[in-house]
């Protein structure tokens, strides 16, 4: 990425922290010997790594979306299971960033960046998780001057350890579309009725403490609600900006990570008389992987610098979440296509836990489903280059490139 120095001050720090996170915390998280890393969390919070984002009146450093992608760019080489537990904390805090209360920010913006609280996004319901709200069940009705929260969420990244929620429901359920009648919430861990019934059990990913939680009647009040009641799905797609950039720049750092394992293995192995990478169908290998990454890398730097014209006006939602969609979508397939050259360059060895690359491999098939599955990113993309298409002003300074065919006057 091409930083400036502040970003650039950002990345390398966070490289330090990674480089010194113990070996033994990833094997311990393989081996589920540690189930939540809470202590990696404790970490990033006594480095002033987390929150980056954030202001500084609330522990952040302000710093810019590309200042703060590289920082989770690095992360990826722990692994996508850190890389998300590092980037929960500016997933559910943008909201909250956004659109809080004063009060919420102090509580929750402060509680990240000091390490205080940890948070999860709760969303994904066992009836929707890419239809989401045309699926969901989950509802927080009035009860006086209270909301009833009651419903499912799974797949939540990090419940089991989580300090508290934020999370979705429909307050309206006569709303016509159904978003115009869902509100976002914050939800305290320790709230009566919240409860972590499931921790499952996953192909890669350990550690992250992924869990079902339930809702039953959770009174919650207008402290619990983040932006305007009813304006949920406002909330929602801010909130989305951060995750989906936080898996497409993760996604770089994990298939930088096996790609450079396989390297210096194939600068050692020999076959056949020379050294593995001095055979063209390794070094192809080789040369097509670091084109992937590199070109996923310039994608979401493209995509966040989208975003931070986002914030100041210069450019519509609209097209940051095209260009955002399109890093999720394209740095999560060039990762999985680069870790498993990765483990084809090695051969039967990276197929073994002597190395890393079978946890990365396992972990990121993932990449593909989570934070909106490739093809809900696929439908995101042509949907918004559509709706550009469709503005008259979209061809008003082109060349009207039809009329060059022999034949165009016979359209």
């Amino acid at each position: 990425m091409l930083l400036s120095d502040e970003e650039r001050k950002i990345k390398y720090e966070v490289r330090k922290v990674v480089k010194e996170i113990p070996h033994e915390l990833i094997r311990d998280i393989e081996s589920e010997r540690i189930a939540f890393p809470r202590e990696f969390i404790r970490t990033i919070a006594e480095k002033r790594i987390a929150g980056l984002r954030f202001p500084a009146s609330y522990g952040g450093r302000e710093s810019t979306w590309v200042g703060e992608m590289s920082a989770v760019e690095e992360m990826g080489y722990l692994g996508f299971t850190l890389s998300c537990m590092y980037s929960l904390g500016s997933i559910v805090g943008e909201p909250i960033n956004k659109f809080g209360t004063r009060e919420q920010k102090e509580k929750y913006l402060r509680g990240i960046t000091s390490g205080e609280r940890y948070g999860a996004e709760a969303i994904t319901e066992p009836t929707g998780g890419s239809d989401l709200f045309g699926m969901m069940r989950t509802r927080a009705l009035h009860s006086g001057n209270k909301f009833l929260l009651n419903g499912q969420k799974r797949f939540v990244v990090g419940g089991k350890g989580a300090d508290f929620f934020v999370t979705y429901a429909i307050t309206d359920p006569d709303a016509k579309p159904i978003t115009k009648g869902i509100t976002a919430f914050v939800v305290d861990r320790e709230s009566p009725g919240l409860k972590v019934e499931t921790v499952y059990g996953l192909m890669g990913n350990r550690g992250g403490g992924t869990a079902r939680i339930v809702f039953k009647d959770v009174e919650l009040d207008e402290n619990n609600v983040i932006g305007e009641v009813n304006r949920g799905y406002d909330v929602f797609n801010i909130m989305m900006v951060p995750e989906r950039l936080t898996t497409a720049s993760g996604s770089v750092g994990v298939g930088m990570a096996a790609l450079e394992v396989a390297t210096q293995y194939a600068m050692k192995r020999e076959a056949f008389g020379k050294r593995l990478v001095e055979h063209e169908a390794i070094n192809f290998k080789i040369a097509e992987s670091i084109t992937l990454l590199t070109q996923a890398s310039s994608l979401v730097y493209l995509a966040s610098k989208a975003a931070d014209m986002l914030e100041s006006g210069k450019v519509s939602l609209h097209y940051a979440r095209k260009l955002i969609s399109m890093a999720k979508m394209n740095s999560t397939e060039a990762m999985w296509t680069v870790v498993n050259n990765a483990m084809q360059i090695m051969g039967g060895i990276g197929y073994t836990t002597i190395y890393p690359v079978e946890r990365l491999l396992r972990d990121s098939r993932l990449g593909m489903i989570w934070t909106g599955t490739n093809e809900v990113m696929k439908m995101i993309v042509q949907h918004e280059f559509l709706r550009e298409m469709s503005d008259p002003s979209y061809f008003s300074t082109k060349r009207d490139v039809q009329l060059d065919a022999l034949d165009f006057n016979l359209v």
